[in-house]
């Protein structure tokens, strides 16, 4: 039975977007939140009206898969093509007559036309934005080639959209770091980003009191103290004492106050961000409205009017002190201090400019030339910039996780995939075009659908005959795949590889000629209980890999899989799935998956058999002499994750289950990294486990089990120690978690 994506995720997108939009203070939060509405309205109606079908790979009527959409969190189509923008003023300026987007891709089919494509890839003088922007060029070498008919048949398939997409690159040379260095974004892009900061509201209207409008209050004051007969007046336990307001007027009090009245129309037509000031109760609104009645003397002003005078005058003097007196000097100047001192928005400007002696669309080379005293988080926006190999990226920092190092890895595995391209023009074209494919955002799918593939997209497909298999490529690609793997497991234990990062590493996988089955992490919420057979294939590597192991035992992994039955091709999902895998998941987690948290248990269940691509990538790339080695480290660094993350109390009961998923991820990584350790180790990590987490500790369980399991013992099939404390830790519970905290 085909599956339908349920329009609720979408209405509460959609509703937080506005809730958002309706209470920020802050304009760019809630222009973001607009927009981010506005592209949730088009999904809502889009559903409604049929003309969208989230789940699906093709999920906007009437468009092939290959057409890069405008994808929404959570994998939901809005229904809008990226690559669907008007024709800029270059692209008309590098094609006489054409008006339109169709007539303007029909240019690049004359003979004119394919000569400046040609000249662009002769130069490299093109940025391949969107995987569209390289169709074209890809018609124009075929041509040139003498490949007419793949050609024709490649134009024959964009015909129904020359209309409405871009097929032709941008103009301007593509931005792109030397050799194995990558970054996360260009000069340009950082500079932009540093720019767009602003002060907080808070923030700007506190800086304008204290230089605005204060000294202008300061001004209002003397002013008024100028008209007071005898002392000026004080608030004392009697009430108020001292001098009246109004009784004299010396020389040039007149001009004094045009003055200040001019002085203080310009403030308010050029200072917005603070109010203070206008309040109708507040001292500084009282004496302006008397200074306005009062041209050359207090006759339009009210005996009430004027003992308001002195209350406010009374007020700020008993507070601050005298005008030019030395306490209210010394006041002012900390305050002075610390409004001289610059603001977010302004130390970020300062950053930028810093930033303008270098190319927009290059890197740094490192952040010495821009040094100085920022604040650390804005000398992190800049190393966005730094130009360096990845390990030492993920060294300073820089990279933090693996979502972020699968964002960098398509600069290095765009080189090696469009190294089996002779042609070195249109090897540029095709890694431009990879890079571009890879920033695509995924789809929701159903039914075991997959992602487009990247040699899917039409232009791709009409090179494939061309592409020739190197020796050299191929090992580069191996070595790469294996220092990438080594890099996400050393700096990242506690984490699962993320699904970004499995899609970057198969490709690498499939350039070096060593195909595996790499697994993404499955969405509870939408999971149908099938796996396909990469699922078994894993599990069954998994059961060799790990067979005898401390992990092997605490998770009590099956010890070979038989060998699989008949495959079962489905109708509606032509695909090959494994039920013996899926019927050992549902057995394990003890639920059938007919919700979100048995799904969830049944898919913790495959992870577990899995080792979710940790065994496989240990065995297919032979790893396990260096992970020996590393081993002790890399499960300590495990452990210790978990231990900082149970000190975090949340408050929140989905952040507190999202909290003990990840903690029982990170769990599992740990027991996997400790049973390549010798057994002295195993016992030494389990020991400072036991010295961190005391008997009362509501993870003392967890720990407890781990130790009954070293020590030769195993669970029971609910997974506890009997007679025991001791539980197996697993991530998903029908019901509440037994880890989870008290407050």
């Amino acid at each position: 039975m085909t599956q339908e994506a349920s329009p609720a995720y979408a209405y509460g997108q959609l509703e937080r977007a506005l809730r958002t939009a309706a209470s920020t203070k802050d304009a760019d939060v809630r222009r973001r939140a607009r927009v981010k509405a506005g592209r949730w309205q088009e999904v809502l109606a889009g559903m409604a009206d049929g003309t969208l079908q989230v789940g699906s790979r093709t999920p906007v009527a009437d468009t092939p898969a290959w057409v890069t959409l405008e994808v929404a969190h959570g994998g939901f189509a809005t229904g809008r093509y990226l690559a669907e923008v008007p024709p800029s003023a270059e692209e008309l300026a590098a094609a006489p007559g054409a008006a339109d987007r169709e007539r303007l891709n029909l240019w690049y089919l004359t003979d004119a036309g394919l000569a400046a494509l040609r000249a662009a890839l002769a130069t490299e003088s093109y940025r391949v934005e969107f995987p569209e922007d390289a169709a074209l060029p890809v018609v124009a070498w075929l041509l040139e080639q003498g490949h007419a008919e793949a050609a024709l048949d490649l134009v024959a398939e964009l015909r129904p959209l020359l209309h409405r997409l871009r097929l032709a690159p941008l103009p301007g040379a593509a931005p792109r770091p030397a050799g194995a260095l990558v970054r996360l974004s260009t000069v340009g892009e950082v500079r932009e980003n540093l720019r767009s900061v602003t002060a907080k509201p808070a923030i700007e209207a506190m800086l304008e009191t204290l230089r605005v409008w204060h000294p202008l209050f300061d001004r209002l004051i003397a002013l008024w103290a100028e008209t007071v007969d005898g002392e000026l007046p004080r608030l004392t336990a009697a009430g108020v004492t001292g001098g009246w307001p109004c009784r004299t007027w010396p020389d040039g009090w007149a001009a004094r106050r045009a003055q200040w009245l001019a002085d203080y129309a310009t403030a308010s037509a050029r200072y917005t961000a603070s109010t203070a000031h206008t309040h109708p109760k507040g001292n500084f609104a009282r004496l302006h409205r008397a200074l306005l009645a009062c041209e050359h003397d207090s006759a339009a002003l009210t005996g009430r009017d004027v003992g308001w005078i002195r209350r406010a005058l009374a007020n700020t003097v008993t507070k601050h002190g005298e005008p030019g007196s030395e306490r209210r000097a010394a006041l002012r100047s900390v305050q002075a201090a610390v409004a001289a001192c610059p603001t977010h928005a302004e130390l970020a400007a300062a950053l930028a400019g810093r930033l303008d002696a270098f190319p927009g669309d290059g890197g740094l080379p490192s952040l010495e030339p821009i040094s100085g005293d920022f604040p650390p988080h804005l000398v992190a926006k800049a190393a966005r910039a730094v130009e360096a190999p990845v390990e030492e990226l993920v060294a300073r920092g820089i990279i933090t996780s693996g979502d972020v190092l699968a964002t960098v890895l398509p600069q290095i595995t765009a080189q090696l995939v469009a190294a089996n391209v002779g042609d070195e023009r249109l090897a540029a074209l095709y890694a431009q075009t990879y890079a571009a494919f890879r920033r695509r955002r995924g789809l929701l799918l159903l039914d075991l659908a997959h992602q487009v593939r990247f040699e899917e997209l039409p232009w791709i497909a009409a090179l494939e005959p061309f592409r020739v298999r190197r020796p050299d490529a191929a090992a580069a690609a191996r070595q790469t795949l294996t220092q990438t793997v080594l890099l996400a497991l050393g700096s990242f234990p506690h984490a699962i590889l993320p699904n970004t990062l499995v899609r970057e590493l198969g490709a690498l996988a499939k350039q070096a000629g060593r195909p595996m089955p790499l697994l993404e992490e499955l969405a509870a919420d939408i999971f149908t209980g099938t796996f396909t057979e990469k699922w078994r294939t894993a599990a069954a590597t998994t059961s060799r890999v790990m067979a005898g192991t401390l992990y092997a035992r605490y998770y009590d992994l099956p010890s070979a899989w038989p060998e699989p039955p008949r495959p079962r091709w489905t109708r509606a999902l032509a695909r090959r799935t494994a039920d013996d895998f899926a019927a050992a998941c549902v057995a394990r987690a003890g639920r059938r998956p007919w919700s979100v948290a048995g799904n969830g248990m049944v898919i913790e269940q495959s992870q577990i058999l899995t080792t979710h691509n940790l065994a496989v990538l240990v065995d297919t790339l032979g790893l396990h002499g260096r992970l020996r080695s590393a081993a002790p480290e890399l499960a300590g660094q495990a452990f210790a994750w978990v231990a900082r993350r149970l000190a975090v109390r949340t408050g929140d009961s989905y952040a507190e289950w999202q909290l003990l998923k990840n903690i029982a991820y990170a769990w599992r990584q740990g027991i996997f990294f400790l049973s390549f350790c010798e057994e002295e180790e195993q016992r030494a990590a389990v020991n400072r486990l036991i010295e961190l987490v005391g008997p009362a500790d509501r993870f003392a369980p967890a720990v407890a089990g781990l130790a009954h399991v070293l020590a030769g013992g195993r669970f029971t099939e609910e997974g506890l120690v009997r007679g025991g404390s001791g539980r197996r830790l697993l991530g998903w519970t029908a019901g509440p978690h037994w880890c989870r905290s008290e407050g």
